[in-house]
This record gives structure tokens, C-alpha cells and sequence, in this order.
């Protein structure tokens, strides 16, 4: 299920305590976010089995494009996750509507 950057960007303004997963490269989480853990999609893939999260608890994962956060949500809920969403285009979508 996606979650469109409008949407997110209300939530946290609303100030939800909220669970992101960033699964861009370091470099890129770097240069731009908004907020959340930074885990690659290969270190999360090879390691979904490790993580720390309730697996009830709603994840919102994030990338650039939407791409490698619709992997990773995939992934996550092939390992029992219930409630994860994908940003719908990613960044790219965030930064459309922030400028």
C-alpha cells in the first residue's frame, strides 16, 4: 500500500510519532532526507530477519523514486510485517510539493 508525500508531509506536521525507513545509499540520505533510519535496500534485504520493529507497527518506507521502497516493502511484508506503506514516487514527489 502506497502513502502519498501530501499525506505524509500532514502527518508530520501533525507531529505523529511516525516509523521511516530510508532505503537509499548513505550518500544519498546524506545530501537529502526527511528523517527516519537510513537502511540501504541490500543491507535490509539481507538482514529483514534482524530488524528491530514491531511488526505490527506502520513502517513508511522511502527512497528517490519509489522504486527500492516498493522492493523493500515487499520484502518486509513477506517477513511479517503487516503494516507497511511505500511513499508513492518517493522524494521526488516530496520535493514536487515542498517547493
Amino acid at each position: 500500500m502506497d502513502i502519498s508525500a501530501t499525506e505524509l508531509q500532514q502527518r508530520l506536521s501533525n507531529q505523529e510519532t511516525l516509523i521511516l525507513i530510508d532505503v537509499r545509499e548513505e550518500l544519498e540520505f546524506h545530501t537529502f532526507n526527511i528523517g527516519g533510519d537510513n537502511i540501504p535496500l541490500g543491507n535490509l534485504l539481507r538482514s529483514v530477519d534482524e530488524l528491530d520493529y514491531n511488526k505490527q507497527q506502520e513502517i513508511i518506507v522511502i527512497c528517490q523514486a519509489g522504486r527500492r521502497s516498493e522492493t523493500a516493502r515487499q520484502a518486509l511484508e513477506q517477513h511479517g510485517f503487516t503494516n507497511v506503506r511505500n511513499l508513492y514516487c518517493g522524494l521526488l514527489a516530496w520535493q514536487k510539493i515542498s517547493r
